[in-house]
Parts: C-alpha cells; sequence; structure tokens
C-alpha cells in the first residue's frame, strides 16, 4: 500500500510539473490571422455556416450502426471454440439477419442513393 501511495504521488508531481513546464515554455502571442477561423492561406469567401445535406448524416449513422453490428461479430472465432457453440452460432446468424435486413430497407428506401 506504502509504493502506491508512492507512485501516486510521484505520478502527481512529475506531471504537475511537466504541466508547469509546457506552460512555460510554450510561446503564446494570438495575432489576427493566428485568431481567423481558416488558417489555410487565403481569406474566406463564403460562411463557415453553411449548413450540410442530411446525406452526409445519414451515411454517417448508417456507417456507425454497421460498423457496431460487425463489431458484435469480433468474439465468433473464439466462441466456436466454446463446448456448445451452437447459442453463440445462433446469435451471430441473427446479427447477420438484422444486418441484412437493414442494409436491404436501407436500399429499398433509396437511402444509399447520393443523387437525387
Amino acid at each position: 500500500m506504502n509504493t502506491m501511495i508512492s507512485i501516486t504521488i510521484i505520478s502527481l508531481i512529475v506531471s504537475t510539473a511537466l504541466v508547469t513546464l509546457n506552460y512555460w515554455l510554450t510561446p503564446t502571442k494570438p495575432n489576427n490571422e493566428k485568431l481567423s477561423p481558416y488558417e489555410c492561406g487565403f481569406d474566406p469567401t463564403e460562411s463557415s455556416r453553411l449548413p450540410f445535406s442530411i446525406r452526409f448524416f445519414l451515411v454517417a449513422i448508417l456507417f456507425l450502426l454497421f460498423d457496431l453490428e460487425i463489431a458484435l461479430l469480433l468474439p465468433l472465432p473464439w466462441a466456436m471454440q466454446l463446448p456448445h457453440p451452437t447459442h453463440s452460432f445462433a446469435w451471430a446468424l441473427i446479427i447477420l439477419l438484422m444486418l441484412t435486413l437493414g442494409f436491404a430497407y436501407e436500399w429499398a428506401q433509396g437511402g444509399l442513393e447520393w443523387a437525387e
């Protein structure tokens, strides 16, 4: 227990020293160039608050949904080594069926068509 307290105290001291050193060594001299919304070398020609098309958000949500379902299948090779892998295999088939049905639904609704 004594070692753990010592390591915690040393970690806090080193962290505080590094943060203080970083604050002390980094130059902070803001000017108009650094405070502008763009630092790409040219002045902005339009507003940066233009609305995005809802298609971008739909694609992002679909990616997250399908990526999550695929991530649920990652433990399947280890589950197949269990004494009774039929339950794991059945759940994997259910997940794949849901993924396929969701993909077919989005395709039928036109959610994958980029141009309207």
